[in-house]
């Protein structure tokens, strides 16, 4: 039985604890929230909910720690933190932030004898497998990636943070010109305009300067200036009637040729549509914590990604199993 605690209980938290009901070689042991824990209302009543500044004096009752809070500002320093004293796994999605936080990981990981992995989800992470094995496939060629129509929960955290903001939704929009394009194999060069918008809906605080709130949104690095953004200002009663869903999904292309003179064209899609955007990546988190421990116990340690993970450590079935139903 492998023994797993949530670091943060907010959706990607919760997520997890209805994905690790559906693994009965795990178990949830505990959760740690920097709220007041006779504050957190767990599926399980039977959960311990702990501060999560105490989280050290539980770290032998643990086997593999699940961080769930916003690349923002949360997992920058909370799994460099928390890898000092737990194997650990987060679902960092900053992409031009990866190799930064993973030379900080691995720093803390190597010097506590620890395992961690990060950007474990669907994107990074399940679309990041699909690109590796396209390019490696196909080396000859290109690959594309669409996300959405859904809603970002990195993306809506980051504009939630910005002063004067109560609420808000983030909307990822494939431009569909462009994917039609690149599902009919024509291998276009397109820009990042070009083939994503992104919608955000956005409860502002009594008073606050909306004109502020839309540029910081537009020209924030790594999250919306490189897109095309449209703003809209709405009520707390519009937000929560018709934006409370969290679906999500998208594509991974990879478009290439073979053939003496290039003569056949082939596209390979890996497609993902997400009723919740959050369970689903819960669920992948708890695939890799049991690839964690696995790992872990054959001495494993440092930071790892999806890369490094061979997909039996991920299967809830044995390898025998696997080879005489799925190969």
């Amino acid at each position: 039985m492998i023994r797993i605690a949530i670091a943060g209980y907010g959706n990607l938290g919760r997520g997890c604890e209805l994905a690790l009901q559906k693994n009965p070689d795990m178990k949830l042991t505990a959760v740690f929230s920097r709220r007041d824990p006779s504050s957190v209302k767990t599926i399980d009543p039977q959960i311990p909910v702990y501060r999560l500044e105490d989280a050290a004096s539980h770290r032998d009752e643990v086997d593999v720690l699940i961080i769930c809070g916003g690349s923002a500002t949360d997992l920058p320093t909370m799994t460099p933190m928390l890898a000092r004293d737990f194997n650990v796994i987060d679902s960092f999605d900053t992409h031009a932030a990866i190799p930064t936080h993973f030379e900080n990981v691995d720093t803390a990981a190597k010097e506590s004898g620890h395992l961690a992995m990060i950007s474990v989800g669907w994107d990074p992470g399940m679309f990041s497998i699909a690109r590796l094995y396209g390019l490696s496939i196909l080396p000859d060629g290109k690959d594309y990636t669409f996300w959405g129509r859904g809603v970002s929960q990195g993306h809506s955290d980051a504009i939630r943070r910005i002063p004067g903001v109560v609420d808000a939704r983030q909307y990822t929009v494939p431009v569909e010109d462009a994917l039609a394009r690149v599902r009919a194999g024509e291998m276009p060069t397109l820009t990042t305009r070009e083939k994503h918008t992104r919608e955000c809906y956005v409860v502002a605080e009594d008073g606050a300067d909306k004109a502020l709130i839309e540029q910081t949104i537009k020209t924030m690095p790594n999250y919306f200036a490189d897109y095309d953004t449209a703003v809209y200002f709405i009520t707390m009663e519009e937000l929560r009637e018709k934006h409370m869903g969290i679906p999500h999904g998208g594509v991974v292309i990879r478009s290439g040729k073979t053939g003496k003179d290039d003569e056949n064209t082939h596209v390979v899609e890996y497609k993902l549509a997400l009723d919740s955007n959050p369970e689903f990546t819960a669920s992948v988190l708890v695939a890799f914590a049991r690839a964690c421990a696995r790992m872990q116990k054959r001495g494993v340690v440092g930071c790892k990604t999806v890369f490094d993970v061979a997909p039996i450590d991920l299967a809830p079935i044995s390898a025998e199993e696997a080879r005489a139903h799925l190969l």
